[in-house]
């Protein structure tokens, strides 16, 4: 009877085992990649204001008085840069267009025959590099030019009806064996009562000035802008059958030759937008800056090296200019027109939205806002780039920096300066 008993138990205990698993099979483990997808995903590493993406564009950042890069603002960080154009290149190519002009029409540009080209020069800002370069460009191509320090003076010379002034001095021309004075008659700096420079009213108001002083002295009339230079003609010079000379390539410029101005310059704007967008797009995506730039995208968009180059110790890119004139002002009539090499669209899966803070010094301004600001608005669709435009006054930095009271709601900057000097009132705003 106990052996029996003995038995049951040991029958007992196997059936109690199994019934614990103790023979079974491990469980099946999930596989990784489910494991990983219930796992909560993480958080975007947020990035600091001041480590964040940032192009100046149209104003570079430097010495108002000596023209010397801001190095500081232009490398404020690893993605910084600057977007321009070549302002020598573009000022040379002004001074070249009217000089080429002269000689073309010589039989009818003195107006009043008596051997003295004259010439009168609206000025856009005495600090602004490019308003300096423009200046420089159009004495140097007219013999006008007076070196100080081994550079071209751009000082205004207010009035200069005598060839007396100190800042300029009476040019030569020999054509068809004739000898011509080419004088600078007049140029003041466009600034308004407010503090706004290249004030194409205030240059409207001058060529009044001038013209009345002058009369049929002056023969040619040239603008540091197609703004300021618009407004000389159509309030005198078109009239009068006096040619104009601006810069920017504005639609109503352009459109204008057929009317008799006299020429204007392309800063490729179509470019210069592109590439203020485009840098920021690379620095945000993490990809070679150089993308969609000097090499291919996965879209396809790319710039050949006769529209564009990039200075790396100034990390600048500029756009080079082209001369528009009576012989091709037809293909620039309109001045928004996105560059076709790079107007392919990309792919928001690779390259999704982002959203970008970008000022316009001075909303009233011709060329930024009826040219570059309708440009970057067409380019930020086909970059995927979600930007806040906002317009300044042209006056005062604080107008624009006031209106950027939280950086972290941003992935990016673009900064377009009311003074060239004033890099360090934006870098210190993204440093707080």
């Amino acid at each position: 009877m106990k052996k029996l008993l003995a038995l049951l138990l040991a029958l007992a205990m196997v059936f109690a085992l199994a019934a614990c698993g103790g023979s079974e099979a491990p469980a099946e483990e999930a596989p990784a990649e489910d494991a990983a997808a219930e796992a909560p995903a993480e958080a975007p590493a947020e990035v600091a204001n001041k480590d964040k993406p940032l192009v100046w564009f149209n104003r570079q950042p430097s010495n108002s008085s000596t023209g010397e890069l801001d190095m500081a603002a232009l490398s404020f960080n690893e993605d910084t840069y600057y977007v321009g154009f070549d302002a020598n290149q573009g000022a040379e190519l002004q001074g070249t267009m009217i000089l080429d002009y002269i000689k073309a029409n010589i039989d009818t540009i003195d107006r009043n025959g008596d051997g003295v080209i004259g010439y009168v020069l609206a000025i856009g800002d005495i600090g602004h590099n490019d308003s300096i370069a423009r200046t420089r460009g159009v004495r140097s191509a007219l013999g006008t030019a007076v070196e100080v320090d081994g550079a071209i003076n751009s000082d205004p010379v207010g009035t200069n009806v005598d060839g007396s002034a100190t800042a300029v001095v009476d040019g030569t021309l020999e054509i068809d064996g004739k000898t011509y004075v080419v004088r600078e008659l007049a140029s003041q700096e466009m600034k308004n009562s407010a503090g706004a420079t290249w004030d194409a009213a205030t240059a409207g108001n001058a060529i009044l000035t001038w013209s009345s002083s002058f009369g049929d002295q002056i023969d040619i009339v040239a603008s540091n802008n197609d703004g300021m230079g618009m407004a000389m003609f159509n309030g005198w010079s078109q009239a009068e059958g006096v040619p104009t000379f601006g810069y920017d390539a504005n639609s109503d410029a352009v459109a204008a030759i057929a009317n008799g101005y006299g020429g204007t310059i392309s800063q490729h704007a179509d470019v210069q937008a592109y590439l203020t967008l485009r840098v920021l797009r690379n620095a945000l995506d993490g990809v070679d800056i150089d993308t969609g730039i000097g090499t291919a995208d996965d879209a396809g968009n790319v710039l050949s090296s006769d529209v564009f180059y990039y200075d790396e110790a100034a990390r600048s890119y500029y756009a080079l200019n082209v001369a528009v004139t009576a012989e091709n002002y037809q293909d620039f009539l309109d001045s928004t027109v996105v560059y076709a090499p790079v107007s392919n669209q990309l792919d928001a899966t690779a390259h999704p939205e982002k959203s970008v803070w970008l000022n316009i010094y001075n909303s009233a301004d011709n060329f930024l806002g009826s040219t570059y600001q309708p440009l970057l608005q067409n380019y930020d669709d086909l970059l995927n780039l979600k930007v806040d435009y906002i317009g300044g006054d042209g006056q005062t930095e604080a107008n624009i920096t006031n209106r950027l009271s939280d950086p972290s709601l941003y992935d990016a900057f673009a900064i377009n300066m009311v003074k060239t000097d004033n890099g360090a009132s934006y870098t210190a705003l993204l440093s707080q």
